[in-house]
């Protein structure tokens, strides 16, 4: 496995345990992370306050379907449920784009689809 895919890995595994210092060892100090639809932000101190969102309790169930690397971009496609602060459990499904920098995360963009149905609507 490529350099860049570890620290995505190492980055997501951090992000299922909300384990703040092992996220932000993946992640230059300039991150800018987007996520289409609901924010964008810049720099280390705003995604450590950013990474347990408003309405949520307690890390995410993240599942990966596929993990594809070209140059230093490494796309993810995810799967996955977290559980709202009143109780209820969200279905997700996510695309995700790491764009790399010296082994580190520069840009995270992320795509997040709420799963009503089934798996796919």
């Amino acid at each position: 496995m490529s350099r860049n895919k570890q620290t995505v890995e190492r980055y997501l595994d951090g992000f299922r345990r909300h384990d703040h210092g092992q996220i932000l060892s993946c992640l230059t100090d300039d991150i800018e992370w987007t996520v289409y639809g609901a924010f964008h932000l810049t720099g280390k101190q705003a995604y450590d306050a950013a990474i347990e969102g408003p309405g949520f309790i307690g890390p995410p169930t993240l599942n990966v379907v596929r993990l594809v690397e070209q140059d230093d971009v490494v796309m993810a496609e995810l799967t996955g449920s977290v559980t709202r602060d009143t109780g209820e459990v969200m279905r997700m499904s996510m695309a995700e784009v790491f764009v790399m920098r010296d082994g580190l995360i520069a840009q995270r963009r992320a795509w997040v689809i709420e799963l009503k149905e089934d798996d796919y609507r």
